[in-house]
């Protein structure tokens, strides 16, 4: 079984920081799968009928892959989609599909897609300059959350407490990058600082961890120096990731989950979760359990 994954930054390039992409390299070794690195960069695209030669890598004609995993995430340009729905269309198995990650990468879409979905989220707005904080008041209130349309590991996004605040705020981002998108988010008092991780591959919720923002900071990612504790996967967790993974049409997927009294909201959809925090709360190795998804979904069980 031979595949590919798709990320920024090839496999001479390869920081210690990509823990992911390391740990899929060395499950796949330990499973027998031919895996390669492929950077966006490195490839060339030629739309012709004779697609199947159509690939080229470093400059040279590439064999097609049986699998692609693309672990980009919100970082996915145009190019990269453009990679992933070529391939696609040439007959690989891609996991994610380029649909999916695009719908996910924008913030404001997907929440617009969960609330027709009839879904928990928290209440999201798109951010119309010149802003009127009066309206963010009547609408969001304050504290409230100011996150770029896309962005992930905690970029990208604030947390201005009052009025004044978010004024500064907004016109800071002005001020940097007039044409910015921005999307204000109510801030759910009961999930300051802390909120569960989900995995789902296949449709089916592999873990979940309870993530603890350092002292000082609201951000709970696991980059930016979070805690993580293992959680229980309650039927109500369970529900909320499995459903939200099928809404997006994705085979792997994080779902951000917060804290809202006794239940909870969704506050984001990954298609390249990290799972650094998950594997040290679990005795698993999520990598192997993708590529044994992988294996079951294309029928190569003897590979």
């Amino acid at each position: 079984m031979r595949g590919w994954i798709l990320f920024k930054q090839s496999e001479e390039e390869l920081t210690e920081e990509a823990y992911e992409v390391h740990r899929f390299l060395a499950a796949a070794k330990d499973a027998g799968v031919d895996l390669k690195l492929i950077k966006p960069a490195d490839v060339d695209l030629v739309v012709t009928r004779d697609d199947r030669r159509s690939v080229r890598v470093g400059g040279s004609a590439a064999a097609l892959p049986d699998f692609l995993l693309p672990r980009m995430g919100a970082g996915t340009t145009y190019f990269a989609l453009a990679i992933i729905r070529h391939l696609e269309r040439l007959g690989v198995h891609t996991f994610n599909r380029a649909g999916g990650i695009e719908t996910v990468r924008d913030k404001l879409y997907t929440q617009q897609i969960l609330a027709a979905s009839g879904l928990p989220f928290a209440k999201t707005m798109l951010a119309k300059f010149p802003v009127d904080p009066s309206y963010v008041a009547e609408h969001l209130g304050f504290p409230v959350v100011v996150k770029t349309v896309s962005g992930s590991l905690g970029t990208g996004v604030f947390l201005a407490e009052d009025r004044e605040k978010f004024e500064d705020v907004i016109n800071l981002i002005c001020a940097a990058r007039s044409e910015a998108t921005i999307i204000l988010q109510e801030l759910v008092a009961a999930s300051y600082g802390r909120d569960l991780r989900v995995i789902t591959i296949g449709g089916r919720a592999i873990g979940c961890i309870k993530r603890t923002a350092r002292e000082g900071s609201f951000k709970a990612n696991v980059a930016r120096g979070a805690a993580v504790e293992p959680w229980t996967l309650t039927p109500e967790i369970e529900w909320l990731a499995a459903e939200t993974s099928r809404v997006f049409d994705l085979d792997i997927a994080g779902i951000d989950l917060l804290f809202d009294g006794d239940h909870f909201k969704i506050c984001e959809v990954n298609s390249a979760p990290m799972f650094r925090g998950m594997e040290q709360c679990h005795d698993i190795s999520v990598a192997r359990e993708i590529l044994d998804f992988v294996r079951v979904r294309l029928g190569r069980f003897g590979d």
